[in-house]
């Protein structure tokens, strides 16, 4: 059966099953004092800048939870979209775990704007409000759309402005930066993102992300907290080495270009690029074939990385969860249609695409 469920249901990459095999040589040092993740913090300052500190972690939930603890106050507040991940599909684990107070403000297509800072600045000083603290950021979104460096620039000088901290929700920041054209420190420490929860499993990775403290000059700071949250949160695995191998795989070792084109691009990249490149062959596919617009196919949101977001009648859908595996997102434009999601990995192939449109031909 098809698979546009979720970039989670993709394999591991080759060569991530092949750096953790390499790190599988002999003992090693435990939770993270190992020659690997050695490798990796070095790699980490190469890519985002050299004030960068990269702390491997287990789980997405637990990068966002471990990083907003790092800089939110116990009465903190997090803004964040209303879509976020953080606030409707972690079942709560910031509140629940971080003690933190998600403040959702509405989003189009799942971007949000420096007005969300002001939404929530004038409940600074008041005891009876929790204290906005940091703006989370979802990059690329929860909707497949992303923030050029120039949008995440404003905002996070609307955040610092405020005496806001900026996070970013990576879990598909490579996607982002793929579709952008650049680097993951443009998308990040050059635009004054404060820390990062960087994700590995969606773009080819095993199990674990990171946690990325981009600029922290207090000795007290996110750096240091993080160390200590990794641990009292579950973060912190034992055997390290392999969490590390595998985001080192995905950034490239030390000294390798952090950018690059076709083979020669690290592989990050290269995988976000052919999950994006499907993603936008399946709309143009869509396009071509006559469905979409005002016909019983409707593309509802743009694709910008790699997703793509349809209504289409409930019964159509029904048929053809029989040759594809997908999820639904949302209630249709009417009782009697659905909206769905459409995702590509980095495994998707030009042949799931063309068999798929013909699935949804044959469906409607």
């Amino acid at each position: 059966m098809l698979q546009l469920a979720s970039d989670n249901y993709a394999p591991v990459h080759p060569e991530v099953l092949a750096a953790v095999a390499a790190a599988n040589d002999g003992p090693a040092v435990s939770y993270g004092a190992d020659p690997v993740s050695a490798r990796l913090q070095e790699r980490a300052a190469e890519v985002f800048g050299e004030r960068a500190r990269i702390f491997p972690v287990l789980t997405g939930t637990g990068a966002n939870v471990v990083s907003l603890m790092a800089v939110t106050p116990r009465w903190g507040g997090v803004i964040a979209s209303d879509v976020a991940h953080a606030h409707t599909d972690e079942n709560g684990a910031p509140e629940r775990v971080g003690g933190l107070k998600i403040l959702a403000v509405p989003s189009t297509h799942g971007r949000i704007g420096p007005d969300a800072v002001d939404r929530y600045a004038g409940d600074l000083g008041d005891v009876h409000r929790a204290q906005p603290a940091v703006l989370s950021l979802t990059q690329s979104t929860e909707l497949g759309t992303v923030y050029s460096p120039a949008d995440l620039k404003l905002l996070a000088d609307a955040a610092h402005a405020a005496g806001l901290r900026v996070h970013v929700d990576g879990s598909r920041l490579a996607n982002a930066a793929a579709a952008l054209g650049v680097g993951l420190r443009e998308l990040t420490a050059d635009v004054g993102v404060d820390v990062l929860s960087l994700g590995a499993a969606k773009n080819g990775g095993m199990l674990g992300e990171a946690v990325v403290v981009l600029a922290d000059d207090d000795p007290a700071g996110p750096a240091a907290a993080v160390p200590y949250l990794r641990k009292a949160t579950m973060q912190l695995a034992s055997k390290t080495r392999y969490v590390s191998a595998q985001l080192l795989a995905l950034l490239g070792e030390p000294g390798t270009p952090t950018a690059g084109a076709g083979e020669n691009a690290p592989l990050w990249l290269r995988n976000a690029e052919r999950s994006n490149a499907t993603a936008a062959r399946l709309r143009a596919a869509i396009e071509a074939a006559g469905l979409a617009g005002d016909g019983a196919v409707r593309l509802v949101r743009p694709t910008e990385a790699n997703v793509v977001f349809a209504t289409l009648p409930r019964t159509a859908a029904e048929r053809l969860r029989a040759h594809v595996r997908f999820y639904d997102w949302a209630p249709g434009e009417t009782a009697d249609r659905v909206e769905v999601r459409w995702m590509c990995a980095w495994d998707t192939t030009d042949a799931d695409v063309d068999a798929f449109v013909a699935a949804l031909v044959s469906s409607l």
